[in-house]
């Protein structure tokens, strides 16, 4: 997957709640739903659902390189 396909994919869920599970470093993992709310030519960004309302960025090398997993719902 290169990041022209990855952006496609990851433009077809904006503004719907997915799941997410994020690979950090040393074996840390997060798992958080949220919602897709805007999407740029390097990066994409995500409101997390939590009780405290978040934003968080994430690359798209991080979901070519597995760091990232989208579940759609």
């Amino acid at each position: 997957m290169n990041k022209d396909l990855s952006r496609q994919k990851i433009s077809k869920y904006i503004g719907k709640q997915v799941k997410f599970i994020y690979n950090g470093s040393r074996n840390q993992r997060e798992k958080f739903k949220g919602t897709i709310i805007s999407v740029f030519p390097s990066i994409f960004l995500v409101e997390t659902n939590d009780s405290i309302k978040r934003i968080k960025s994430f690359s798209y090398n991080d979901v070519i390189s597995s760091n990232l997993q989208i579940i759609e719902k």
